[in-house]
Parts: structure tokens; sequence; C-alpha cells
């Protein structure tokens, strides 16, 4: 449903926005606006809110004084920033679209942007800057309800337009022709539907952008599917095959629960479903966290989490939505096995971000393990690395469910909190078992399996990392 998704889908950056956004980067890269304003050591509100309000206006000259040396000297003289104000919502706007599109990039920038513009929201903030810095996001569906082009979201070849071309297994032939006609599709459909008000440009940017969620679909929801396709393939729901057994105990091996072979089947299938539908989501998912993060008057508490200060604040829009994933994940596969808990608001998800950056782990966390399992039969075509698989696990099969077994095992066994309610079977200490069976894999016995595949860790980054 194209009318539907392009309601979530940022516009790509144009060139002209990505000079802004390259000078949004470096400025927020040196800023140090959360270490300044979220520490406990202010004795009134006032005092914090006067801090708050020196550090935003001191980020905001800066820009304006790197893009417009003239038209900064004159706001750090007459500090009117309300004379600027539809440039701070532009570049503030495109940091957070870009975002979105590319959750690999502003990895410690976004994070301080987010909670400068929350603090911007608070009414004591906005009385004295006297305009607001936020702004809503500008979307697909936005741009073509405003110039009269949202009919071709049911056009017949949006389709053929907009859909990933995969290599993988066809002939060099056919991956051109279809690159061919979707490059024709394009063409058909920004001649079709340019109109007075719509340009030809804004029609392929909208494409464009439908085709980078596509994109962003492939390599974040598919390696779920894959690890899915694996658990199906290589495991009997019923039957445990000897020495691949799924069952787990609690107190062994660090588990905190206790299932058997058919019940951990079931609860690794749920797990990894809803992981697929939030992967599915995550652009919704995001446009409604920051909607519940950035909206006005919404107050939060600085709160000491247990894992530092955290700014704790309910998200009404955010919650709503992922129960409603849960209750479809849910009505699929007939009954559910562990806690329904969705921790958001508390000292274990305290906020809209810190929810978001927890699902955004989910491909950072498959990936290598799908890309290693399918690598095993390349690494054995070696006649000296096949010799160290069949001593080692028996063959190329067995290192696989090897690999499998003690990942559906203990990526899904309750660990990695340090008491049970932060853990066990919620919905997040189901994540948070998965990051807490990354951090040992170094003394796994099939870790050589995964560096000769080319495994270097599963934590991504931007080039600055």
């Amino acid at each position: 449903n194209f009318v539907e998704r392009s309601k979530f889908i940022p516009l790509r950056l144009t060139l002209e926005e990505r000079k802004l956004l390259r000078l949004l980067e470096a400025a927020l890269h040196v800023s140090e606006y959360t270490d300044i304003v979220d520490v406990l050591t202010f004795r009134s509100k006032t005092q914090r809110i006067t801090k708050q309000l020196k550090e935003i206006c001191a980020i905001m000259c800066g820009l304006v004084v790197a893009t417009d040396y003239k038209k900064g000297q004159e706001l750090i003289v007459d500090k009117d920033f309300a004379a600027n104000a539809a440039f701070f919502q532009e570049i503030f706007e495109i940091g957070r679209r870009h975002k979105v599109m590319n959750p690999e990039k502003m990895r410690s920038e976004y994070g301080k942007m987010i909670y400068l513009l929350q603090d911007s929201q608070l009414g004591e903030v906005q009385e004295l800057l006297n305009f607001k810095i936020v702004r809503p996001m500008r979307t697909a569906y936005n741009l073509l309800a405003d110039k009269g082009g949202l009919g071709m979201l049911n056009d017949g070849l949006m389709h053929q337009a907009t859909a990933e071309i995969m290599h993988e297994g066809k002939p060099r032939a056919q991956v051109q022709r279809e690159i061919k006609a979707k490059e024709t599709a394009r063409a058909h459909l920004s001649k079709r539907y340019a109109n007075a008000q719509l340009t030809s440009e804004e029609i392929l940017a909208v494409l464009y952008s439908i085709s980078d969620n596509n994109a962003y679909l492939r390599f974040n929801r598919d390696p779920v599917d894959k690890m899915i396709g694996y658990l199906k393939e290589y495991f009997d729901p019923k039957t445990p095959e000897a020495g691949f057994n799924l069952g787990i105990t609690m107190g062994m091996g660090g588990a905190r629960l206790s299932h058997s072979h058919e019940r951990q089947y079931t609860y690794v299938m749920q797990s990894m479903m809803l992981w697929r539908e939030v992967s599915n989501d995550m652009f919704k998912l995001w446009y409604l966290a920051e909607s519940d993060l950035l909206r006005e008057g919404a107050y939060y508490q600085l709160t000491n989490t247990g894992q530092g200060l955290n700014r704790v604040q309910s998200a009404p829009g955010t919650s709503k939505a992922i129960h409603g994933v849960l209750h479809k994940c849910q009505g699929k596969l007939g009954h559910w096995v562990g806690s329904s808990v969705i921790h958001l608001g508390d000292h274990n998800v305290p906020n809209a971000l810190m929810f978001i950056d927890k699902y955004t782990q989910v491909p950072r966390i498959l990936n290598p393990v799908a890309l290693c399992v399918s690598q095993i039969d390349e690494l054995c075509k070696d006649p000296g690395l096949k010799a160290y698989i069949d001593g080692q696990f028996g063959g190329a099969d067995e290192c696989r469910k090897a690999i499998l077994a003690d990942f559906f095992r203990h990526a899904f066994d309750g660990s990695g909190a340090d008491n049970f309610f932060d853990a066990g079977s919620c919905i997040d200490g189901r994540l948070t078992s998965a990051w807490n069976w990354c951090s040992k894999i170094e003394k796994k016995n099939y870790y050589p399996v995964f560096k000769l595949t080319g495994f270097t860790g599963f934590d991504g980054g931007d080039f600055r990392s």
C-alpha cells in the first residue's frame, strides 16, 4: 500500500540539503549539549532553563555564522533568532530526515540534536526564543498531497518503478533488462503525473525516496527473514535432532529461562517474527517516536535509571503502535510464549529515542550471523579449511547447525541483565539476551569460522568510527 507507506517515508536529500547536513553534523559533533545540560548540579529549574537556552542559542549562532558570515554577525549583535526561524527549522529537519533514512549515521550527533529540540519545545524556552525550531518532517506523501499528485501512488507502475533489483542468481542480461524496465517506469510516471505545481524532478525525488525505503527493508528486514528460514530449515519444531536440542534450563549456560525444545522453538520464532514486523514498520515507528519526543508541553524527568542519567518520558503514540505490532504477531501465531510486557517510559527504556535505538540493533546482530552461516559452503571449497571444519564440527552442515543451535538457545535465554525483571522473556528482554550473546562470541568454539567469513564485529558505525 504505497499511500499508507509514503506517509512515513522521508524525502531523499537534495544536493543543497546535503551541504547543510554536513554543517549540522560538524556543529553537533563538537557540541557537548547533553554533557552540560543533563546534570543534577543545577540549584533550580530556572538555572537549568537558562543554561539550555544559552547552549541552544550558541549552536544556532554557530550554524548561521558558518552559512552566512554577515547574517551571523547581525544575529550575534541583535540576538534576533526569530528572523532566522525558517533556516533553523530547515537545517534541523534535514538532520532528522537523514537519520531516519540512514540509521547507521549520526550515531552520537542524533541524540544530542533530538534532546536539544526536545528542550526547545518546553514552554519556558519557547517563550524566550519567540519561535519554534521544530517543524514536521517532509515525507513523500506530503509533497504529493501539497501538489496534487497523490494519484500516482495508486498507479500500477509504482511497484516496478521503486522495486529493489536483486542480482543474486541472475545473468547480467536479465539484471540489465530489469534496470531498463525500472528506468522506463520512472520516466512514464514522471511524465504522466507532472503538472503546473508538480515537476518531473519532484516526482523522481518521491520515487527515489520510496526506492530508498525498499533498500532499507532489504538490509534491515531481510536478515530476520533469513534467520527465520534457517530456523525452519535446520530444526524440527517438535522433535529435536541429537546434539542440536534447542531446550534450555535456568542456571545452565547463563540461561534465566527453562524451555523444552518445542517451547524454545516457538519462543525464538515469535521473537523473530516480532523483530521482522518492527523492522518492516520502522519508518512509521520512528516518525511516531519523534512525534512523542518533540510534542509541545511534554515534560520529561531526568532520572538515574541505573544506566546513568536518562530523560524518562512517556511515548503514547509509539506505545500504541508497538502494541498494535505485537497483537498482529500474536494473531498470526495463535499463542504467545513468555511475557508480552513492552517497556517504554520506565527505567528499562526511558523514552522513545531509546526504544528506536534498541530496535535498530536487530540487523546489526542478525546480519553477521546470517552471513557467516551462508558462507560456510564457500569456505569448504578450500581443502585446508574443509579439513578444519570437518575435524572440528564433522562437516559443513554440522558447523552450520552448531552455530544456529547456540544462537537460538542462548541469544533467547533471558540473560543479559543483573536481575530477572530487567531481562527475562519480556519484549525488550529478548533483545537484551541477544546482545548478551553477541558480547560472548569470542569465547565460542566456532568463533574462528566467524573470522574466516570476514566478521569484524556486531556494532556498525559511520566513517568517523
